[in-house]
C-alpha cells in the first residue's frame, strides 16, 4: 500500500512540473547529472541504453536523486550547480533524500495488484 501511494504521489507530482534536473547513477557509483522535460522518458532512455556516451559506457541507470522545476532556466542552472559540486557534496545530497542509493523509479511503470491477486489475471 504505501509502495502505491508513493508512485500515485510521484506521478502526481511529475504532472505537475515540466522540468526536472536528475542524478543516474552506475551499480559501481559512477554518477551522472542532467535535465529533462520528462523525467519518466529520460529514465526509460538511461534504463534501455538509449542515450550515447558517458551515461551509456559507463552503465549510468538507476535514477537515485531527482528535483522538479516549474521554469526551464531553473532546472538548468540547478543542473549546472550540481556539475560542479564535489563528489562528496553529490553524495551527501543523494544519501540525505535517498540514503539507500534505492532506484527510484524501479517499479515505474510496473503493473500494481492488490494483495493476493495474481498479476497474470489482470
Amino acid at each position: 500500500m504505501a509502495t502505491s501511494l508513493r508512485m500515485t504521489f510521484e506521478l502526481r507530482i511529475m504532472k505537475e512540473y515540466k522540468y526536472w534536473t536528475y542524478i543516474i547513477a552506475s551499480r559501481s557509483g559512477t554518477l551522472y547529472i542532467g535535465m529533462t522535460n520528462n523525467l519518466y522518458v529520460r529514465v526509460q532512455q538511461h534504463k534501455s541504453g538509449e542515450i550515447e556516451g558517458f551515461s551509456s559506457q559507463y552503465k549510468c541507470n538507476r535514477l537515485v536523486y531527482w528535483e522538479s522545476f516549474d521554469d526551464v532556466l531553473k532546472a538548468i542552472n540547478r543542473e549546472k550547480q550540481l556539475k560542479g559540486w564535489r563528489r562528496s557534496k553529490k553524495i551527501a545530497l543523494i544519501e540525505f533524500m535517498n540514503p539507500r542509493w534505492q532506484d527510484l523509479a524501479e517499479k515505474w511503470g510496473a503493473e500494481m495488484a492488490f494483495a493476493g491477486e495474481p498479476i497474470a489475471a489482470r
